[in-house]
C-alpha cells in the first residue's frame, strides 16, 4: 500500500501564496509522476499540474504563470507553490501519485486525502 500525507492548504487573501507539500510513503519501487488536482463545491475534479519523474512538467491553462509544481525525488514528495491566488482558486486539493510496487508488473495509483484551499476575496 502506498499513503500520501499532504499538507499547506488554508485561507488566503486574493493576491496571497500558499505552498503544498504532499509525500508519498509505502511499498513504493519507483515512482512516475506526482500531480496536484482541484475539486471545488458542484464541479468535477480538475487536474492543476504534473510533473513526471523526468521532470517534465504539465499545467491547467488557469493556472500557467500562477502555479509551480516541483518535486524532491528522493523524498517522494510534491510541492505545489501557488502565488497570486484567486477566489476562483478556492477548492479541496488533492495530490495524486503514480508508480510501481515491488511485486512484479504491480503498478499503483494513489489520492491524497485532500486539503482545503480557500481563497477569499
Amino acid at each position: 500500500q502506498v499513503q500520501l500525507v499532504e499538507s499547506g492548504g488554508g485561507l488566503v487573501q486574493a493576491g496571497g501564496s500558499l505552498r503544498l507539500s504532499c509525500s508519498a510513503s509505502g511499498r513504493i519501487i519507483s515512482i512516475n509522476a506526482m500531480g496536484w488536482y482541484r475539486q471545488a463545491p458542484g464541479n468535477q475534479r480538475e487536474l492543476v499540474a504534473v510533473i513526471t519523474s523526468g521532470g517534465s512538467s504539465k499545467y491547467a491553462d488557469s493556472v500557467k504563470g500562477r502555479f509551480t509544481i516541483s518535486s524532491d525525488n528522493a523524498k517522494n514528495t510534491v510541492y505545489l507553490q501557488m502565488y497570486s491566488l484567486k477566489p476562483e482558486d478556492t477548492a479541496e486539493y488533492y495530490c495524486r501519485v503514480e508508480g510501481r510496487g515491488p511485486n512484479s508488473g504491480q503498478t499503483f495509483a494513489s489520492w491524497g486525502q485532500g486539503t482545503q484551499v480557500t481563497v477569499s476575496s
